[in-house]
């Protein structure tokens, strides 16, 4: 599926949640692992604010692009922020949403 560039050029952005491990399943606690580098991969929240609007979003992002340290609160950069659009069907459930992935989140604004 096509992936859109995001630009937060203009936005705050700060930490919500600190980074956790991105699971592929919550009974095995097999983490993720990115198809391109190998990394591990984690989730973040962050707040993001633009044009007086502020929204909290998941983004996914390797383990080699999220600094120690991340703490609720810290203003961070987002580096090569996409949305993608998913779509699943599991026990005759369709599930769809948007997904958010980031190269990398530095610390400071």
């Amino acid at each position: 599926m096509p992936s859109f560039k995001i630009d937060t050029s203009t936005a705050v952005v700060f930490v919500a949640t600190p980074p956790t491990p991105k699971l592929v399943s919550k009974q095995t606690g097999e983490i993720a692992i990115d198809r391109e580098t190998g990394a591990p991969l984690a989730t973040v929240g962050l707040l993001i604010s633009d044009e007086g609007e502020g929204n909290l979003y998941q983004v996914t992002v390797p383990n080699t692009g999220v600094p120690e340290g991340l703490t609720p609160g810290t203003p961070v950069t987002v580096v090569g922020l996409k949305a993608r659009d998913w779509e699943n069907t599991f026990n005759g459930q369709t599930r769809h949403g948007i997904s958010f992935r980031a190269v990398a989140i530095t610390a400071g604004a």
